[in-house]
């Protein structure tokens, strides 16, 4: 086992959450986003994340590791918390310079946006990280079921996101590899975009898109040599079933979905 958990991959562990069904994991993945943005206050952000690291804690999944595992789109997170430092006025004003302008209320803004856009993140990493990328494909393809008999190729879009859960860790660790190389090789990824960087990324991003598109021709061959024709008469080994631990989950989730929306009446100053 890998020291670092990647985005979109599954970290191996006994525990409840694990042995949870998929189809319930994927359907309280959401509602776990719906609890947080439920959230309105201070208070009630907090019981959310209260809710996430016991979560975390029953899926034996360190906190660390998952930080690790949503890394790449913490970006989004600190992007997101800067425009509301700016745009975002109100209140006292700390700083302002020109047209910049850092006041109270965007400080407040940023924070509680950035703390939520964070537990969402973790919310939806608990998914990926604690079910392999075969069950959440059939969880995803069993849920879209129904829909089949509308024209909906529910087996052909389960396949599609099984395929890109499938292949995200590999092309995160083709990227570290590829960047060390061409850094050994005297490529500058730190320069001005305009003085010459672009030049520079060419030599990461067509590597990359090379190695994809390889992938891809590879995993046709393989689909087109074994005949491949869908899902049609398809098994399980371990058919999917719901157990104590699903109503474990569901309880949970619930009793957060309440106590955010409880704490959204209590007052509280931030």
């Amino acid at each position: 086992m890998a020291s670092r958990a990647i985005i979109g991959q599954y970290w191996p562990e006994e525990s409840l959450v694990h042995a949870m069904d998929p189809r319930v994991k994927f359907i309280l993945a959401f509602v776990l986003m719906a609890a947080v943005f439920c959230g309105t206050t201070p208070l009630s952000l907090g019981v959310a994340a209260l809710f996430v690291v016991g979560f975390y804690a029953a899926s034996r999944i360190p906190l660390l590791q998952a930080v690790r595992a949503i890394g790449p789109l913490l970006v989004l997170v600190v992007l997101t918390a800067a425009l509301n430092v700016l745009f975002v006025q109100g209140g006292e004003v700390y700083f302002q310079f020109g047209i910049i302008c850092i006041s109270e209320e965007g400080l407040r803004s940023a924070a509680f946006i950035g703390c939520r856009l964070l537990l969402l993140l973790m919310g939806m990493s608990l998914l990926t990280l604690t079910t392999t990328t075969l069950d959440i494909t059939a969880a995803f393809e069993r849920l879209l079921a129904p829909l089949a008999r509308l024209g909906v190729p529910a087996h052909e879009l389960g396949m599609i996101l099984g395929i890109a859960l499938r292949f995200l860790p590999q092309f995160m660790t083709e990227l570290g590899i590829i960047y060390r190389a061409q850094k050994s090789r005297g490529a500058r990824f730190d320069s001005n975009p305009f003085k010459g960087g672009i030049r520079s990324l060419t030599a990461l991003l067509i590597p990359l898109f090379t190695s994809a598109f390889r992938h891809a021709e590879t995993l046709s061959a393989a689909m087109e040599a074994r005949c491949y024709h869908g899902g049609e008469g398809t098994t399980r080994l371990s058919p999917l079933r719901l157990t104590w631990r699903d109503a474990v989950g569901i309880s949970a989730l619930a009793l957060m979905l309440v106590a955010v929306i409880a704490t959204n009446y209590i007052p509280l100053s931030f």
